[in-house]
């Protein structure tokens, strides 16, 4: 008769586990604030990423995203979601509508448009409700309350 410890039988259980689950996005809502001046246009775009594969040459800067932004989009097809939020002149914040599959996603990006170009995709995969804050120096990401 073979015995096994516990903590064996419990790492085996546990790479089990893990190998068969698949996660999942957690964001429900993403709320665009201001501290700009009013005259400001702002566009910031969510990705939402529903396949592995798409992460494979995933733009690594804001310049890459924005310059073949059209040629990544058709290559990814159905395996993406892309919200774009934009706050007009005279406002200074805006709810975004997600999509119904939100949950679905593996992954989940954020470009700020008023980002240094140099600056990576953020991902919020993880956030439940998105606070993004844009200022004279570029956004920031956070959890909302």
């Amino acid at each position: 008769m073979t015995l096994y410890k516990p903590s064996a039988l419990l790492g085996v259980f546990m790479l089990a586990l893990l190998s068969t689950a698949t996660a999942h996005a957690e964001v429900r809502s993403v709320f665009i604030q201001s501290r700009l001046d009013y005259n400001a246009i702002l566009i910031t775009e969510v990705l939402f990423v529903y396949n592995d594969a798409v992460l494979d040459g995933f733009p690594a800067t804001k310049t890459e995203w924005y310059s073949n932004k059209r040629g990544f989009l058709e290559s990814a097809g159905d395996h993406v979601d892309l919200v774009s939020i934009f706050v007009p002149q005279g406002f200074d914040s805006e709810m975004a509508s997600l999509p119904q599959r939100r949950a679905d996603a593996i992954k989940v990006f954020v470009f700020g448009q008023h980002d240094g170009s140099t600056r990576a995709p953020i991902d919020i995969t993880d956030f439940e409700n998105v606070l993004v804050e844009i200022d004279q120096f570029g956004i920031l990401v956070s959890e909302r309350n």
